[in-house]
């Protein structure tokens, strides 16, 4: 009886996207492992997704990945880590960042690295406003929220918009650890077995290496998912969260992650997991 397909998520962003094509479009072979059609949503609902254990193989938050690392592990493959990578604070002309505490903080998700991150940076401002990442740079300028978190190629074209950086939250996290910035992984259910998540791993590899090859190729499907965005933009986004540690994290990226999520657990908002739940199979 042939086994049913894997399912799979992972965000709309040209990163994921980028990434992705060459396996999802018949051009990674996969021995012995079926996938299904994927499932494109944009990271805060596959965090959720990933809380209900619905998907097998998942884009995934590092900070949803501390609720969850007793089901699943991460792959060596597919992450978005970096520097110069991260979250930004924003807010409008006039802001005085001497009252974050108080102010209305917009952030892309609840259980997204930029929260997490930003809840480290400014443990007391407390008034934390949940939107969609495609959202906040709107209400920040229109003064529905007095700053916000933005991600993604927000970081990009912010400026255009009027806001101001009140903080790197990426740089902040590299000078005060000295690793790069954890921002989402891929991550598979550990039931699938070792053998069937190597397999897996080893095709998302494959799959940014083919992308590589074959820019071109790729372009229509990534624009299909970012039709409102402007061309350079895209590439930017690409080749900001597509990089080494994207074919594989290394010691140096499994290192950043144990970093991010044993301070997110000191912090008292991460839980602590058995001492024997590893970050990979």
């Amino acid at each position: 009886m042939m086994k049913a397909p894997l399912s799979l998520g992972y965000s709309p962003c040209p990163n994921d996207t980028y990434i992705f094509y060459g396996l999802t479009h018949g051009k990674i072979p996969l021995s012995g492992v079926s996938i299904g059609v994927p499932e494109l949503a944009d990271v805060e609902t596959l965090n959720s997704a990933a809380l209900e254990r619905r998907l097998d193989i998942t884009k995934l938050s590092f900070h949803a990945l501390g609720y969850v690392l007793d089901e699943y592990c991460v792959l060596s493959a597919g992450s978005a880590l970096g520097r110069g990578c991260g979250p930004l604070l924003v807010s409008g002309a006039g802001f005085d960042a001497a009252g974050l505490e108080e102010a209305r903080i917009a952030i892309p998700g609840k259980l997204t690295t930029a929260n997490l991150l930003f809840r480290m940076y400014a443990p007391g401002a407390l008034n934390l406003i949940e939107m969609r990442f495609d959202e906040i740079m709107t209400a920040v300028s229109s003064g529905t929220v007095d700053a916000g978190v933005i991600i993604h190629e927000s970081r990009f074209t912010y400026t255009d918009q009027g806001l101001n950086c009140l903080c790197d939250l990426g740089g902040w996290w590299e000078e005060t650890s000295g690793h790069p910035i954890p921002l989402g992984c891929i991550a598979a259910r550990r039931s699938l077995g070792k053998d069937v998540i190597m397999k897996i791993d080893q095709a998302i590899h494959d799959s940014i290496v083919w992308a590589s090859e074959h820019p071109r190729e790729c372009f229509p499907y990534i624009q299909q998912y970012a039709q409102e965005m402007d061309q350079q933009v895209m590439q930017s986004h690409i080749q900001l969260y597509v990089n080494a540690f994207s074919r594989s994290l290394g010691d140096e990226g499994l290192a950043a992650i144990e970093s991010f999520l044993r301070l997110g657990r000191e912090a008292g908002i991460l839980p602590v997991l058995p001492d024997n739940v590893s970050l990979q199979i």
